[in-house]
This record gives structure tokens, C-alpha cells and sequence, in this order.
């Protein structure tokens, strides 16, 4: 009977490195990524639901990615010429970001407002950014949402001069991400 505390105690030790380990990347593959951009002749927006990220909650690094190509557009037309003359997306696929939390990650804070540091790379352009998002976790998963914008200069993106008055020079993005636990 005197060895079952001791037997307790080893059993935990031996299962606590596994639960401090679990939990620690979370993964999506359906993030939904929507672009808009509000001009004086049209507003322009254009949605996917194949972005695909990775976080590490311990270290707070985070991946995005999202296909160009895999952005739905309501008309037809508009989604050739994004593709082919804005953002090259045979030669440039997908945008993608690569960053870390600003602060440490807190599973069990709620809602956290987080800014992610980190380069985003458009069209073949890398610039350093700051993102902010809002994260929660619930169980095994955690929620983010993030709107940010992007200047389309800053990514080397041309728009002809007569269509200026058709799309903005800045476009607002959106994120909502369900990440599932993957350890």
C-alpha cells in the first residue's frame, strides 16, 4: 500500500512532459481569407476558403499561406484580370506570411488581442508587418480573426491609369481561421 503514492507520482511525472507537449501546434486548412476594395466606380471583393496556416503556441511563430488562384470573385471577368494582369499569379501563387507573436500566447486569457510580427510576401514583394489579430481557444481549437490592409504599391502591384477609379490602392484583408490541435 505504501508504494501507490509513489506509483501515482511516477505515472504523472512520466505523462506531464505529454501534457505540457499536447496542445502546442494548432493547424487549419480552410482558413477563409477575403479581400475588399472599395472604389469610386466599383467595390471589388473576392473570397477563398483554402488558406492554410500553422501556430506554435509555445514559441507564438505562426505560417500563412493562401493560393492567389484560390480566390473566388463574383464576376468572372474580374477574377481573369487579378489573376493574369495584377497579381501574375502563375508566376507569383501565393501570398504568404511567416512571423512570430509580439507577446506570449495565453490559452487561457479569453479573447487575446495578439499582433503578429513578420515578413508577408505578395507578388514577389517582402515587406515587414505588423498583423493583428484576436485569438481564442475553445477545447482543443483556436479561433483567429485579423483584418488588416495592404497597399498595393507596397507589393510592386500595377494598376493601369484608367483603371484607377476601379480598384483601390488599398485593399482591406480578412481572416478567420479554426485551427484544430495537432499534437
Amino acid at each position: 500500500m505504501k508504494k501507490l503514492p509513489y506509483i501515482v507520482l511516477f505515472l504523472t511525472l512520466i505523462s506531464f512532459p505529454e501534457y505540457l507537449r499536447a496542445q502546442t501546434y494548432y493547424q487549419t486548412t480552410d482558413a477563409y481569407v477575403s479581400f475588399y476594395s472599395s472604389a469610386p466606380v466599383e467595390d471589388i471583393q473576392a473570397e477563398s476558403e483554402q488558406g492554410v496556416s500553422v501556430v506554435n503556441i509555445k514559441t507564438g511563430e505562426i505560417s500563412f499561406q493562401v493560393r492567389i488562384r484560390s480566390f473566388d470573385f463574383p464576376k468572372e471577368l474580374m477574377e481573369e484580370h487579378f489573376n493574369e494582369n495584377y497579381m501574375e499569379s502563375a508566376k507569383y501563387p501565393k501570398a504568404i506570411f511567416k512571423g512570430k507573436a509580439a507577446e506570449p500566447i495565453n490559452k487561457s486569457s479569453g479573447n487575446q488581442d495578439i499582433v503578429f510580427e513578420g515578413v508577408f510576401s505578395v507578388h514577389g514583394v517582402e515587406q515587414k508587418r505588423k498583423i493583428p489579430a484576436t485569438i481564442k481557444f475553445n477545447g482543443d481549437q483556436m479561433l483567429l480573426k485579423s483584418k488588416f490592409n495592404v497597399a498595393v504599391k507596397d507589393h510592386d502591384i500595377k494598376i493601369p491609369r484608367l483603371l484607377w477609379q476601379n480598384i483601390a490602392e488599398v485593399i482591406e484583408v480578412t481572416v478567420n481561421a479554426n485551427f484544430k490541435s495537432i499534437d
